[in-house]
């Protein structure tokens, strides 16, 4: 028996010269690289399927809405990576270690709910590397010539869990509000000087907050994706779409490893913090203080995103460093490494310079 096919791995051929369709970021269509046939990606009109969220906690989601997908697994870095089958050999897009389609193995995975397709093209987000490395001071020459070849940098989808929930909580507290004494004081030199104190005067306070808690964001990574700084790290959720295989065409997409319950938790501490604030600002006054606090949240509904990062990988002295560049608005971020012989041949020159300069003002 042949081994089946699943979507997420299905290929679509160019219908005029039979190369593979790719997605073309910043649409919603696949297109050739060859020819430049083109054909719209029909997404679903009913928008993005919220699944509740405790049948799938209960379940571990592995009955409905997931499927099993071929994975590589990195030895050098940890990153787990789904493989399109007609690869023969890749590398990390984290650490460039290679990696072999003969140890891909299968491993089942919620499907996502939606997707944010990558908005500028890999040549574009090359471009955006290079002027950023070009502006590097004391940057390796070796890093100079990473950045002028567009095999080190790759895209890559993200998985994120989102949550949405209808919070309510009651609370008690105390709302504080300034007022200001004046008194006379004696100064560090000994005069006595009139000093303006601020006090405050404290009130009880309790009530009652709801509202809806919409999208909470927790990456579903422990891998590489914990790296990316939070710089690049912000998307313009309102450009989801709903999932579709194809927006993932061409692309490498990184497989969650945090799982739903660990992320529920996550997100409950995030709601947490949004319903603390919630009740400062029914409080009110000048300060606040909340003694207790009862939270519930109802109404659970979940969603496997994927969003998009730029990666370019970089070895040097053994050391490894990333640079990430954000798929949809193009901002960059990174670690670099320092060119100690540039540095050093630096300082000499600084150093001749300035003793050049002091002996003509001597003369």
């Amino acid at each position: 028996m042949e081994p089946s096919i699943q979507k997420t791995e299905l290929k679509k051929p160019c219908s005029n010269c039979g190369a593979e369709l790719k997605y073309k970021p910043g649409t919603t269509n696949i297109s050739c690289e060859y020819c430049g046939h083109e054909e719209l990606i029909e997404v679903s009109e009913t928008g993005f399927e919220e699944l509740e969220l405790y049948p799938y906690l209960k379940e571990m989601g592995a009955q409905r809405h997931s499927e099993e997908i071929s994975m590589l697994h990195c030895k050098n870095c940890g990153a787990n990576q789904h493989v399109e089958e007609n690869y023969k050999s890749l590398h990390c897009v984290y650490c460039s270690s290679p990696l072999v389609i003969e140890d891909a193995y299968k491993e089942e995975w919620i499907l996502p709910g939606a997707v944010l397709p990558f908005q500028i093209e890999k040549k574009q987000s090359f471009l955006i590397f290079q002027k950023w490395v070009n502006k590097l001071w004391w940057a390796p020459n070796k890093l100079k010539k990473a950045s002028l070849d567009p095999q080190f940098t790759k895209g890559l989808y993200l998985p994120y869990w989102t949550f949405d929930a209808q919070l309510d909580a009651k609370y008690t507290g105390q709302r504080g509000i300034y007022y200001y004494e004046t008194k006379k004081v004696r100064n560090a030199q000994g005069k006595v000087v009139t000093k303006t104190v601020r006090k405050t005067r404290w009130y009880p306070a309790s009530g009652r907050v709801s509202g809806f808690v919409d999208d909470t964001i927790i990456k579903a990574s422990n891998q590489r994706t914990g790296r990316i700084p939070n710089k690049i790290a912000r998307w313009d959720l309102k450009k989801l779409q709903p999932f579709h295989n194809n927006f993932l065409a061409g692309f490498v997409t990184e497989k969650y490893t945090i799982p739903l319950s660990e992320g529920h938790l996550r997100s409950k501490d995030v709601a947490k913090d949004i319903a603390k604030r919630w009740c400062r600002r029914d409080i009110g006054g000048d300060t606040q203080r909340i003694s207790s606090m009862d939270m519930r949240l109802t109404d659970e509904t979940f969603k496997h995103i994927l969003l998009p990062v730029y990666v370019s990988a970089y070895r040097y002295k053994g050391k490894e460093y990333n640079f990430f560049i954000n798929g949809e608005n193009g901002q960059i971020s990174g670690s670099r490494p320092y060119s100690f012989w540039k540095i050093f041949f630096a300082v000499i020159f600084g150093s001749l310079l300035i003793g050049g300069i002091v002996l003509l003002a001597q003369n």
